[in-house]
């Protein structure tokens, strides 16, 4: 790793320590001018003389330490070699991210989150070697569990004990219709919570993050799921849009996953008065465990890449 030294220090060092600028020229492979010249400007910037040289730049004789140049100097030794020290602890850091790295990732965190994520940290880990297995909640849960994976994210609540969740990203599950669908206009009545008993319903399936957040925030409403009229129950988000598109009914989906079709007008978002669906995409890992660097600098890389627009 290059030094992190400020170059006109690292100069001022090697001058003092040869006490010569020709020898220090020789020592750094620079031109004895450059040298007499990096020398100048650190005395400038601290406008104070350095040196006592009486013609030595020009003829290589002996040079002196001035009383400033001497204080200096302890600062100097001080400041390379704490440096250095940071210089060796990042080396570290970054020898201790490869390996592979097992990720268990609920769907659509997998499908519409993760993607930019992995592919910028492969390129600034590029030692690292990545598995990923992908599932609901439930089952990336039960994988963190077993140990079958290193560190999960999952877009619900992990109904486990001895796990712990950190969170990632915030979410909102928004409702959606298609474009045969009479709420697809944007002129219709404000569509609220009483309105949902009344039309086709589809979902994702039992054991899913995005059907337990659903399910709770339709109860709290004054909607338990019985009182629905749920015609079908997917096990992707991707499912969900394209059962919508079709005119199969309206479905909760992620807002992260509907950019590209809204932009392409086969849906619509559609707000319910009183009903804000969020979540937390998070973190999953056994509690009590110590996670290897690896999944560390995973976790801190991945948190960074979901609030930076581009990688």
């Amino acid at each position: 790793m290059d030094t992190l030294e400020n170059f006109r220090l690292h100069v001022f060092r090697a001058v003092a320590e040869q006490m010569s600028f020709r020898k220090a020229a020789e020592v750094l492979h620079l031109s004895q001018p450059a040298v007499s010249q990096q020398i100048r400007a650190l005395e400038q910037q601290l406008a104070t003389r350095l040196f006592d040289r009486a013609g030595a730049e020009g003829h290589g004789t002996q040079i002196a330490l001035t009383q400033a140049g001497s204080l200096l100097l302890v600062y100097a030794y001080q400041s390379a070699e704490t440096l250095e020290q940071a210089a060796r602890a990042l080396a570290a850091l970054e020898q201790s991210v490869t390996g592979e790295l097992k990720l268990g990732v609920s769907t659509t965190v997998a499908q519409y989150v993760l993607p930019r994520i992995l592919g910028a940290f492969l390129r600034q880990y590029p030692h690292v070697r990545l598995s990923l297995i992908s599932g609901n909640t439930e089952s990336i849960a039960e994988a963190v569990a077993e140990q079958r994976v290193d560190l999960g994210i999952i877009e619900g609540p992990a109904m486990r004990r001895g796990l712990r969740t950190e969170r990632l990203v915030a979410d909102e599950i928004v409702l959606i219709t298609g474009p045969q669908h009479s709420w697809h206009t944007p002129k219709n009545k404000d569509v609220t919570p009483a309105d949902l008993l009344a039309v086709p319903l589809i979902l994702r399936e039992r054991g899913s993050g995005s059907r337990r957040v659903v399910e709770r925030s339709l109860k709290a409403a004054g909607l338990p799921l019985r009182s629905l009229q749920v015609i079908m129950e997917l096990d992707s988000t991707e499912a969900i849009i394209s059962g919508v598109e079709a005119g199969l009914g309206v479905g909760f989906v992620s807002r992260s996953a509907v950019g590209k079709v809204l932009r392409l007008g086969t849906v619509r978002i559609v707000p319910v008065l009183g009903l804000k669906v969020l979540r937390d995409f998070s973190f999953l890992y056994l509690s009590g465990s110590e996670r290897s660097a690896l999944a560390v600098a995973f976790q801190s890389f991945a948190r960074t890449a979901v609030t930076t627009p581009t990688l």
